[in-house]
């Protein structure tokens, strides 16, 4: 069958205008596919017109409700036909999602690195590092090794691509507050070797509590993770519920997990740095655990009712 690809029309209905039909489509082009066509199959075609367009690139609606196209879907189930016109838009150059949890989580180790071991260019002066400064070091850049070693080899992604300029809006989250911001203040000469800071900070009870929590946290979230993994099989975007370890409280226990690792970098450090880090990155994770808690439950009848979408037994 040949099917028209069309872009919108930018121009809206004004008010009082309601009664005016809607500006013919602006074919682009028609492309030929096989009755049984997939939408992945359309986009390939579609691709073939125009090189510039590879399939992730491309989002494809129908009709004026402007339904979305998925992915894995046949075009039968949109009742497409012979003759009839899908809505192109382009949105741009893309970057897969696994690249950009790379440079997400590069950029902190970076900023952590070089501040901490080049401190007369930050700090016009060398110091000795205290022992609350070596510990946070360490974990801090276990934390985002860690995260780079999952992105590697345990995260499987729902969606392939997002928008290359994006990376830059999600990167300024951990390159500058977890990254630059921290690590400015956290391994400064206020709290460097022989101060009070440092000697009020380096209680070593203190310490092995907290870095004992930040290790818990650490690896209640790497098996929160495992367990989502184990839900997708790979190359698909199956999505079932999650059950085990943190999820039989709350919907999100990665997030959780998360936040009690960076909290214990904050009551270790006492640093402001740290407390907005966590602040932005826990109301950040609340946000996006109350969209997903939200999607389960309208995908799922059967979900479990008592789960809350972060926090257990509050929200």
């Amino acid at each position: 069958m040949q099917l028209k690809i069309a872009k919108r029309s930018s121009s809206a209905k004004g008010k009082g205008a309601t009664d005016e039909p809607s500006p013919s489509p602006r074919v682009l082009f028609t492309v030929d596919v096989p009755d049984d066509a997939s939408v992945d199959d359309l986009k390939k075609a579609i691709n073939r017109k125009s090189k510039s367009l590879y399939p992730d690139r491309q989002r494809l609606t129908v009709g004026e409700a402007k339904m979305v196209l998925e992915k894995d879907a046949g075009l039968t189930k949109y009742s497409i036909g012979d003759g009839d016109v899908v809505y192109l838009k382009d949105l741009g150059p893309q970057i897969s999602w696994r690249t950009v949890f790379y440079i997400e989580y590069l950029g902190p180790m970076v900023f952590h690195y070089l501040i901490y071991n080049f401190p007369v260019i930050f700090y016009r002066h060398a110091f000795e590092h205290s022992e609350i400064q070596r510990r946070v070091y360490m974990l801090v850049m276990g934390h985002f090794l860690k995260r780079e070693l999952e992105t590697g080899f345990v995260h499987r992604f729902s969606h392939g691509t997002m928008p290359l300029f994006n990376v830059f809006k999600n990167s300024f989250h951990y390159h500058i507050l977890s990254g630059l911001n921290l690590a400015y203040w956290v391994y400064g000469p206020s709290s460097a070797e022989g101060t009070v800071l440092a000697a009020k900070l380096g209680n070593p009870t203190l310490m092995a509590i907290f870095t004992g929590i930040f290790l818990f946290a650490e690896l209640s979230n790497l098996s929160t993770h495992i367990t989502l993994r184990n839900l997708r099989p790979p190359g698909t975007r199956v999505r079932r519920i999650p059950f085990g370890y943190g999820f039989d409280m709350v919907s999100c226990p990665n997030y959780l997990f998360e936040t009690i690792a960076w909290a214990s970098i904050t009551l270790m450090t006492r640093s402001m740095a740290a407390v907005l880090f966590l602040v932005v990155s826990t109301a950040q994770m609340y946000a996006w655990a109350i969209k997903k808690h939200k999607q389960y439950k309208r995908e799922f009848p059967d979900y479990p009712k008592s789960r809350k979408a972060m926090i257990p037994f509050i929200a």
